[in-house]
């Protein structure tokens, strides 16, 4: 009776204690305490899935998981991590995936001269490293960007002129990640 209890708080501890590993040197990396950097994807997380839900899924853009993985950006990231692509829905992979998307993220962030903070690292989340390089950068708006961009605001403020909608989607997300 003890010993798959003890088994399953082993793996549990070996699991937390690698993602803690994980997290610690992404924020080293982001130049924040790992206490911080942790905020921060916890807050990535009540944003995305609310709940915290392996199994989220949203209907309209196809993303899953606690991080609202895209299965094309799965397929990427499980090519480059060795994991099976039919497997990356599992909750390991969902954690090594969206850290990998995390440090890719943040070095994007780097390398285009933006500030590492809360927001920037949600919104190339969000929008991806590139796309939200155009937002931050003032660039023109391509098609496909303007579609995530309005997709990603409310109702009333998805309807904004095409000239202000970035800003408008800065100022929207910029107020949640504070």
């Amino acid at each position: 009776m003890f010993k798959p209890v003890l088994a399953l708080l082993a793996i549990l501890f070996l699991s937390t204690t690698t993602a803690q590993a994980a997290y610690s040197k992404i924020a080293k990396h982001a130049g924040m305490d790992q206490a911080k950097f942790e905020k921060i994807v916890k807050k990535i997380v009540k944003v995305e899935s609310v709940t915290g839900n392996y199994r989220a899924v949203n209907k309209k853009s196809g993303a899953y998981g606690r991080y609202q993985i895209m299965p094309q950006t799965a397929k990427l990231y499980t090519k480059s991590l060795g994991i099976p692509y039919n497997t990356w829905k599992l909750p390991a992979n969902q954690d090594r995936i969206f850290q990998a998307i995390l440090k890719d993220n943040i070095e994007a962030l780097k390398s285009n001269g933006i500030k590492i903070t809360a927001f920037t690292i949600y919104g190339a989340h969000q929008q991806g490293s590139g796309g939200f390089n155009v937002i931050m950068k003032n660039k023109k708006l391509t098609k496909n960007i303007e579609r995530n961009i309005r997709s990603n605001l409310p109702p009333k403020l998805s309807r904004t002129d095409r000239s202000r909608l970035a800003m408008v989607w800065k100022n929207y997300w910029e107020k949640k990640f504070v």
